[in-house]
């Protein structure tokens, strides 16, 4: 079975933030994305930069690290639908709901470190569809 996982676990593979060792065991399994997890780690990245935990260099190597890490990429787009749908419904952004829509596409569950993701689809009654990480 594959799991979907979403940019806060990719970011654990590339900087040093708790759980990081989770994040990485994670890497055994089959691993599958929409294609937005390489734009909000990229988008994290830059922002370690502005805030000089990172200079360029640094962020362009962590970036070509997860550019080669063992995820299926897929296209976002026949999932934004079915995350437009659950973003109303849990009242939580699209672009995280892009992540559980491709999960229950799959019949599978999202690894987040995002907490108040994975409570928006818990009090939503999609408890099994999202794992937190430290859980």
């Amino acid at each position: 079975m594959s799991v979907v996982i979403d940019a806060s676990i990719a970011l654990k593979w590339v900087l040093d933030e708790p759980d990081s060792d989770a994040a990485v065991a994670l890497r055994d399994q089959e691993l599958i994305a929409p294609a937005l997890w390489l734009i909000e780690a990229a988008n994290a990245l830059w922002r370690n930069v502005r805030i000089g935990q990172l200079t360029n260099e640094e962020a362009g190597e962590r970036l070509c690290e997860l550019l080669n890490a063992p995820v299926a990429t897929l296209a976002m787009e026949p999932y934004l639908g079915r995350a437009l749908d659950l973003a109303a419904t849990i009242g939580h952004p699209v672009y995280d709901c892009l992540y559980l829509a491709l999960a229950l596409h799959h019949q599978t569950h999202v690894a987040t470190a995002d907490r108040r993701f994975a409570s928006a689809a818990d009090l939503a009654g999609l408890r099994g569809s999202i794992r937190l990480l430290s859980a």
